[in-house]
């Protein structure tokens, strides 16, 4: 699934530029890839936000440029809460290309009837396959996870054509026992401090 980007060329360049571009609720875009010229293009915040909503990777560029593109690189602001800037890979729709998608669990654990807690440790992997088939999420089925098993890369499904890059031993999510952190605290409870010895003084001490 692809989405649609309406991106213009920019015709000025520079911070002032840029700022303009920003308050007119635009970013800059730069396209690059199969042996092409770099292009400096802009294109409406809001279309850039809703593909990232949904982990949108294969964009189709109308407008001024007509491409099919790979979201490569996004640039977030000093504190992560606005999109200052993409880079896109131009690319073609049967063209293998790695990038990495998300996680989601998906099912409910019977470990967790069984004493054990979820820990979901790795939220994305890396795979590669043609740009048409790049999966908006990989989804964990954690329908079968019972207490001390886990579920690892190598058991995700992956979409036709597509094969895994990342480390197949690496875990996504287990189900482990608790911490039994209260049974630490009562053995903490129960510790007695050491009495400090205190030499008593003699006539000849207090003398002194």
């Amino acid at each position: 699934m692809s989405d649609t980007l309406v991106v213009k060329k920019r015709a000025k360049l520079g911070t002032s530029a840029t700022r303009r571009l920003r308050w007119e609720g635009s970013i800059p875009v730069n396209l690059y890839g199969h042996g092409e010229a770099n292009a400096s293009l802009a294109v409406p915040l809001a279309q850039v936000v809703a593909v990232i909503k949904h982990g949108g990777k294969l964009v189709k560029l109308s407008g001024d440029i007509t491409e099919t593109a790979l979201l490569r690189e996004v640039q977030w602001d000093t504190y992560s809460k606005e999109i200052i800037h993409i880079d896109l890979l131009r690319v073609s729709e049967k063209e293998l290309v790695e990038t990495t998608v998300a996680v989601e669990l998906k099912g409910t654990a019977p470990g967790t009837g069984e004493g054990g807690v979820l820990q979901f440790v790795l939220h994305e992997l890396h795979i590669e396959c043609p740009a048409i088939s790049i999966p908006e999420k990989l989804y964990a089925n954690i329908n079968d996870l019972h207490l001390g098993k886990a579920i690892h890369a190598s058991d995700i499904q992956l979409p036709e054509g597509a094969k895994l890059a990342s480390d197949p031993h690496l875990v996504i999510v287990s189900c482990v026992a608790p911490h039994k952190e209260e049974e630490t605290a009562a053995g903490l409870e129960g510790t007695v401090e050491p009495e400090l010895i205190r030499k008593e003084k003699t006539e000849e001490d207090a003398a002194e």
